[in-house]
């Protein structure tokens, strides 16, 4: 794109972005096939996790009698996702850093 057309929005805050990178010392580079292949492959099992425990969830929830037991469930059901996610993430930032 030349450098007198208009820009969006969108490409002049990543300009901003990029500036207050190289001003701080944050250093930009791309990932390895290695690495997006280990991170791909951390989705991938992730999100299978997250789907089993919801198919359980949704399970446990249909045999569950009374309004306190729903709630117990929704909150287990809650923290499970928020383990789940945060390991998620943890696994993520170790494949960007092979």
């Amino acid at each position: 794109m030349p450098d007198d057309a208009p820009k969006s929005s969108f490409e002049l805050a990543m300009e901003r972005l990029r500036k207050k990178d190289r001003e701080t010392g944050v250093e930009e580079r791309s990932l390895s096939a290695e690495q997006r292949a280990a991170i791909a492959d951390v989705r991938k099992i992730y999100e299978a996790k997250l789907a089993e425990r919801e198919i359980l969830y949704h399970s446990s929830l249909r045999k569950a009698r009374d309004p306190e037991a729903a709630s117990v469930l929704e909150e287990e059901y809650r923290r499970d996702r928020e383990r789940i996610n945060s390991e998620r993430d943890r696994k993520l930032e170790e494949a960007r850093h092979l």
